[in-house]
C-alpha cells in the first residue's frame, strides 16, 4: 500500500479540517487509483527536528531557537521528537523523545559556529526517522540554506527525501545583512532553492522568517499543518519495474483550497 500524507490549506493560509474520504480524488501516473484507507484525526506523530546552529546562522539563531521551542510547545502531547544541529558535522543532540522540556533545554544553550553541513545533516535524519514509531512522519527543517561543508549531493539528498515516507517542512531564517559577500549570497540562493523544492517533492510546506512576529506565525503554521494531516492509502498498481518513478497526484473537491501531497515515489 501507498500511503500518502496531505495537508489542505484555505486561501487564507488556515489548515482544513473535518474532510471526508470522498472529497478526495488520488491519481498514480494520470491513473485514478481506489482509496483503500483514509485518516484525518490529530494522530500522534513522529518529528525530526533539524536546527541549524552553524556560524552563518550567528544573527538569526535566536528566532530559529524561538520557532523550535513554539512549536514544540503546541505540539500533541503524544509526539516523539528526534533533535539534530547543523555545524561542521551533523549532531544528533536527542533520539526519539516526548519530553519536551528536555529538547529545550538542549537547543537553547547551545552556541553558534563552525561551517555549514546542512544536506548531510538533513540526510542523517531522513536516516533516523526510519525508527520513528509513529504512522504520521515529518522533519522540520530550520536554516539560512547556507551549506560550505557537505560531502553529500544536493542530488542524493532529493533521491533519499522522495524516498522516505515524511513531509518536509522547511522554514528559512533570513538574516543576511545587505553587505554579505556576494558568493554568500549566491550560495544561499541556491541552498533555499534546495529547501523548496524539499518541501514540494514530500508534500510539505516552506516558510520565510525575518523576526519573532513571523517566526511565532511560521511556528503555529507548521504546527497546525503536522497535526491536521490526512493519511489516504490505496494499492499501487502492480509492476515489474524496480526503482521506477510513479507519479502522484490528489486532488480535492472543496474549491479555494490547496493541496500539498508528496509528488510520486520510486518503486521499491
Amino acid at each position: 500500500m501507498v500511503l500518502v500524507p496531505i495537508t489542505v490549506i484555505d486561501r487564507h493560509g488556515r489548515t482544513v479540517d473535518g474532510l471526508r474520504k470522498e472529497n478526495f480524488t488520488v491519481l498514480e501516473d494520470q491513473t485514478p487509483r481506489q482509496i483503500i484507507s483514509f485518516a484525518g484525526d490529530d494522530a500522534p506523530c513522529s518529528v525530526g527536528i533539524v536546527l541549524d546552529v552553524s556560524g552563518s546562522m550567528r544573527q538569526t539563531l535566536g528566532p530559529a531557537k524561538a520557532v523550535t521551542r513554539i512549536f514544540l510547545e503546541n505540539s500533541n502531547p503524544a509526539d516523539e521528537f528526534l533533535l539534530l544541529t547543523v555545524s561542521s558535522q551533523p549532531t544528533e543532540v536527542s533520539g526519539f523523545t516526548s519530553d519536551t522540556a528536555a529538547l529545550e533545554r538542549a537547543f537553547s544553550s547551545t552556541p553558534s559556529g563552525g561551517r555549514t553541513a546542512l544536506i548531510d545533516t538533513v540526510y542523517l535524519a531522513l536516516s533516523r526517522m526510519r525508527h520513528a514509531t509513529r504512522p504520521r512522519r515529518a522533519l522540520l527543517i530550520l536554516s539560512d540554506g547556507m551549506d560550505n561543508h557537505s560531502r553529500y549531493f544536493k542530488s542524493e539528498l532529493m533521491r533519499a527525501a522522495v524516498e522516505a515516507d515524511t513531509q518536509i517542512y522547511t522554514i528559512i531564517v533570513d538574516g543576511t545583512p545587505a553587505h554579505t559577500k556576494a558568493l554568500q549570497q549566491i550560495e544561499e540562493h541556491h541552498g533555499r532553492y534546495l529547501l523548496h523544492a524539499l518541501s514540494e517533492r514530500t508534500g510539505g510546506m516552506n516558510f520565510g522568517v525575518r523576526d519573532s512576529a513571523s517566526a511565532e506565525n511560521a511556528a503555529m503554521k507548521a504546527t497546525r499543518a503536522i497535526r491536521s494531516e490526512y493519511v489516504i492509502g490505496y494499492q499501487p498498481q502492480q509492476s515489474t519495474s524496480s526503482g521506477k518513478w510513479h507519479t502522484v497526484r490528489v486532488k480535492l473537491d472543496v474549491p479555494g483550497t490547496s493541496v500539498y501531497s508528496r509528488g510520486g515515489y520510486y518503486e521499491r
